[in-house]
């Protein structure tokens, strides 16, 4: 089933890759590996820049540890982003796949804007997942990490579909033991998208220059940037025909519905006992 759903946040790599060019982005943290696509792409950036890829992981794929044993232009941090990020310097870009629930972004980024204000860099993140469903609903990996009283109730057996702000017992896009999704959808500190656009209104209201770009696909892409770079333009127009998208946005609800329409198809099939299944071949 999962070789179906396109999730990676390396779809979008042509894109972040040429705003990186754009903001001469050299010195790159990622922070959510999992398999490595997106490590790899950002990695030949950063080399050909002169620069270094700093990845952020505590428990990445196997695959990830085989091809980062022999990069060494690549620095692999086996620790959750919260701990790792503040112990960094002189970052230029962030591209953060992480923990996909408002603590966890909030607070990542907070660090990376506290640390672009210390070292005199422009903020320049790139946020995977702010469209549904960990825009407006929260998800954890460890829920253990996220502190009891921001932590909404979750369930790692039960699912969601579109439309739904609920969970499906037992059905729906589920984390099978992997991840746990927040038992209901929308109100405060629930999602990445939240969390996001809570981090903007807040720089905002400080009297700071901040941009938003939205890009309805794949989960979505968030980036969030210091409109007053002396790259912001350009990157600006790098985002400007994908920010928002109608066509993209209703191509993602369509996907996501058909595949939540095959999973339901295979949790019926599941469901019919093995004597009907013989009787009917």
């Amino acid at each position: 089933m999962t070789d179906l759903l396109i999730h990676s946040m390396s779809e979008f790599s042509a894109i972040i890759l040429g705003c990186l060019d754009k903001a001469g982005a050299r010195e790159i943290v990622e922070v959510g590996a999992e398999f490595g696509g997106m490590s790899q792409h950002l990695a030949d950036h950063a080399v050909a820049a002169g620069g270094r890829l700093t990845s952020i992981d505590p428990s990445p794929k196997p695959q990830f540890l085989d091809w980062v044993a022999g990069a060494p232009h690549v620095r692999h941090l086996a620790q959750a982003s919260l701990e790792a990020m503040p112990t960094l310097d002189h970052v230029d870009a962030w591209v953060i796949d992480g923990d996909h629930n408002y603590y966890t972004v909030s607070n990542e980024l907070a660090i990376a804007d506290r640390l672009s204000q210390r070292d005199g860099k422009p903020l320049l993140a790139f946020m995977h997942d702010v469209n549904w469903p960990c825009g407006r609903r929260d998800s954890y990996y460890a829920p253990a990490r996220i502190p009891a009283g921001v932590r909404h109730p979750h369930s790692f057996d039960d699912g969601v579909v579109p439309g739904n702000k609920g969970l499906v017992p037992g059905g729906g896009f589920r984390g099978a033991g992997q991840f746990a999704f927040a038992a209901h959808e929308g109100g405060p500190a629930n999602g990445v998208l939240t969390a996001v656009e809570d981090f903007v209104a807040g720089a905002r209201a400080d009297g700071r220059e901040l941009a938003f770009a939205f890009l309805p696909a794949v989960f979505g892409l968030g980036v969030v940037f210091a409109a007053d770079a002396p790259w912001s333009g350009d990157v600006a127009a790098q985002l400007l025909p994908f920010h928002d998208n109608p066509l993209l946005a209703r191509m993602e609800e369509n996907r996501l519905r058909n595949y939540c329409a095959v999973i339901d198809w295979q949790d019926r099939a599941a469901r019919v006992p093995a004597s009907r299944l013989r009787i009917a071949a």
